[in-house]
């Protein structure tokens, strides 16, 4: 008989993240772990990261993959470092290389550069199924939200990156380079295909005052609470909410500092020669611009 599907949870206060080590007897993955960074100081610090780390350790577990569900915009990945410390290779979706070829020039890079052309020991497909240990790991595109989004299926559970969030939230934007409201509708009704009482693991949860944070829903409450795609909402309707709740949105807090990390794997720039790293802003400079050039 085989041993028991343990998941644990990690939630990230300060970007709202939900990490996930996911383990059958001593074989583990690790799920969208998270990078401290505090954007006022430009401190990076992994003290999270080493929290998930001591719960590797402690429970004797050998961890076999590090898997992104996409290249975040809202938070920091520690896969890098992570993967420096265990040697679990980092996994993401294939679509990855259409993020980073849009991102490239902007960060001032080549698509071609070993920066973002080796960030990545694994690039999946959909329908693609990963064997670590006693895990058995179905890989599903789940565009939409971003071109190079992935849900990951263990047994009855998915790990469901940015494609959904906790009923009274709705669903991921799609507004970012790559997203597609038509898409992320195609996406989420795969996921509402499935057995309601298959669990849907969050990537993140906002709670309104007086609610606690949710790590998972099952597909059943999701077919019938989803605020924004219910089980009978149509893809008319949820694309007129989406784009009009998308209008309204301002870009992540750490839109700019998440994808130069997050499109090299969790690696931080090269140092410059002053043994400094930088991550940049690129400004937008509206018109008038009078006295500002």
């Amino acid at each position: 008989m085989n041993e028991a599907l343990n998941i644990e949870p990690f939630f990230h206060d300060g970007t709202g993240t939900w990490s996930y080590v996911v383990h059958r007897g001593a074989d583990a993955v690790v799920i969208d772990p998270v990078l401290d960074y505090d954007a006022r100081s430009g401190r990076i610090a992994t003290d999270s990261a080493r929290h998930l780390l001591a719960y590797v350790v402690e429970h004797g577990l050998t961890v076999h993959r590090i898997l992104e569900t996409h290249a975040h915009a809202d938070h920091l990945t520690s896969a890098a470092f992570l993967r420096a410390r265990t040697g679990a290779p980092v996994a993401i979706g294939h679509g990855i290389r259409s993020v980073q070829a849009h991102f490239a020039d902007l960060f001032q890079l080549t698509s071609d550069d070993p920066a973002l052309h080796d960030a990545f020991d694994a690039l999946l497909e959909d329908g693609e199924v990963i064997e670590s240990g006693a895990l058995r790991i179905e890989v599903l595109a789940t565009p939409g939200h971003t071109a190079d989004s992935l849900s990951y299926r263990i047994d009855g559970n998915v790990f469901v990156g940015d494609t959904v969030f906790a009923p009274d939230i709705g669903t991921a934007r799609c507004d970012f380079p790559g997203g597609s409201v038509e898409q992320l509708y195609h996406s989420v009704q795969r996921l509402y295909a499935m057995p309601d009482e298959a669990t849907l693991w969050l990537c993140h949860d906002y709670p309104p005052a007086g609610r606690e944070r949710r790590a998972s829903v099952s597909v059943g409450e999701q077919k019938r609470d989803n605020r924004m795609l219910d089980g009978g909402t149509s893809l008319e309707a949820f694309a007129e909410a989406r784009h009009a709740r998308d209008a309204g949105l301002p870009a992540p807090n750490l839109l700019y500092p998440s994808l130069q990390v997050n499109i090299r794997g969790g690696r931080l720039p090269a140092e410059d020669p002053h043994g400094r790293r930088h991550l940049s802003t690129p400004l937008r400079i509206e018109a008038p611009a009078d006295g500002l050039i």
